[in-house]
């Protein structure tokens, strides 16, 4: 699907589609007013005997001219009145409204004129980001897997209007299809299923992202390197599967080698039973998903591909299946981390953190101005802020905040959660430095005071998105969260 930045005329442009919008008070936007005034009162008169008064979401398609020159033109209900801004979740609501009236439609070609839309908090060349990343994202499907295929998405070019000079347009659409694909990326990868994303794949995923591109190198460590290292914590998870575990790692050089890079660590469970710790089977399908924070990771290096950012970034996933066999570690059993530490393993199925643990003490050696790890890592996380937002953790104030602000501005918002020294308590042992588990209390808390003990050292954070990485249901499947956040966040820290 191709973007393109065009300044137009909405009465004589030719298009299969034109898209314009209507205000909650049923006033017209600039180009929706020239189209009435050439049609000479036409589309006010449907406004009215059609009831239509722009509430925020809705929509209204109409197949004969009433004034423009495109084939079919679509209306598109803003809220809020022409007197204020529009607001951000007004565009996304009009956005939604806009590819449903076009999924499975003929059209090959789309305008969209949004021109005298201006948004609230946000500059001109947003409202383009938004309209590319969010159809570049609704209108992707995951159909590979399936024998007949739904209906084709036969959409290939569209033409935006919006303020903003030409040049500024075309950078922010580039900006915003280059997120929806990252986004996409990570979907993809979530939502297959283990029997082919297994820990070897995502290492090959890597490998093939790398190919072609000279400021992206990519290496993978096996069991027999992870063992050298010392590695017994990620080693333990992986025991009792017989797919090995994988540590890879891809390095984005885009900036000088003096510059200090930002570090990504994602949880790639790319199945998780819960090992001997079995988890109930209900749902258990939804496992698969595991691995999304390493999807997130994945997505990210893709934008990051895309934009070519002067900047260094480096992303670790930590990818390994949870499985339960003679060989599978046994609650209470004790294993030694690459840090050194000694973790007694009470619940098989809080392993997340095991692998997360050995993939930080590793992010220590490229020196990181920071570190997020990313990880669908507690189901207490989903109790507490359920799948609106992100929980945030961080040892370092300012470098929250950061993460919090660049959540808003992409609109992939966190909300900040405490990692207070009362919780750390709770992981106490009688026989090892640490338990894996800090009981029913705190869940998410205690997990993240889990992680801390291995980020004494960094400027780090935790991002828990065991609530926001998919959705359950009839609208099964992964959602590309955080990558919005995460690329936002480096491309304000570059």
């Amino acid at each position: 699907m191709q973007f393109q930045a065009k300044s137009f005329d909405a009465t004589s442009h030719r298009s299969a589609l034109l898209v314009v919008g209507v205000f909650s008070d049923t006033t017209l936007t600039p180009s929706a007013q020239l189209i009435d005034q050439a049609g000479k009162g036409q589309l006010s008169k449907l406004l009215t005997r059609e009831k239509f008064t722009g509430a925020r979401g809705t929509s209204l398609m109409l197949h004969h001219n009433v004034g423009q020159s495109a084939d079919r033109l679509l209306l598109l209900g803003l809220g809020k009145s022409a007197k204020s801004d529009v607001e951000p979740a007004a565009i996304s609501a009009a956005l939604s409204a806009l590819q449903s009236a076009v999924k499975g439609a003929p059209y090959k070609n789309i305008s969209i004129d949004l021109t005298g839309v201006t948004v609230g908090g946000q500059n001109a060349s947003w409202l383009a980001r938004k309209i590319a990343q969010t159809l570049t994202t609704d209108l992707w499907q995951f159909d590979q897997l399936k024998s007949q295929k739904p209906s084709k998405i036969n959409i290939n070019k569209i033409t935006v209007n919006v303020d903003g000079s030409p040049a500024s347009v075309k950078k922010a659409l580039a900006q915003g299809q280059a997120l929806g694909d990252g986004m996409n990326y990570a979907r993809e990868l979530g939502n297959l299923p283990g029997n082919i994303c297994t820990p070897t794949y995502l290492a090959n995923q890597a490998r093939a992202l790398a190919r072609g591109q000279s400021k992206l190198h990519v290496s993978v460590l096996t069991e027999k390197q992870m063992k050298a290292e010392g590695m017994g914590s990620l080693l333990s998870v992986s025991a009792g599967s017989d797919e090995p575990a994988k540590l890879i790692v891809m390095e984005y050089r885009g900036a000088a080698k003096s510059k200090a890079p930002n570090v990504l660590v994602g949880k790639g469970i790319t199945f998780d039973t819960g090992g001997i710790s079995l988890k109930p089977g209900a749902g258990m399908d939804e496992m698969k998903f595991d691995m999304c924070g390493a999807a997130s990771v994945f997505g990210t290096m893709k934008t990051l591909l895309a934009l070519q950012p002067n900047t260094n970034v480096v992303a670790i996933v930590a990818a390994a299946e949870n499985m339960p066999s003679g060989g599978a570690t046994k609650p209470g059993d004790i294993v030694t981390s690459m840090s050194g530490q000694t973790i007694e393993v009470l619940n098989t199925d809080a392993e997340g953190r095991l692998v997360l643990c050995d993939a930080l003490t590793y992010a220590k050696r490229f020196k990181p101005k920071t570190v997020v790890d990313i990880a669908t890592l507690t189901g207490a996380c989903v109790i507490a802020l359920g799948s609106h937002a992100h929980g945030l953790y961080s040892n370092d104030q300012q470098f929250a905040e950061q993460l919090l602000a660049a959540g808003i501005e992409a609109g992939d918002r966190a909300w900040q959660m405490p990692l207070w020294d009362e919780y750390q308590k709770q992981l106490d042992s009688n026989f090892a430095d640490i338990a894996n588990i800090g009981g029913r209390e705190a869940g998410s808390i205690t997990a993240a005071c889990f992680l801390s003990r291995f980020t004494k050292e960094l400027r780090w954070a935790h991002l828990d998105i065991a609530g926001t990485a998919w959705n359950s249901g009839s609208a099964k499947g992964a959602t590309g969260r955080p990558v919005p956040l995460l690329v936002q966040y480096l491309l304000d820290s570059k």
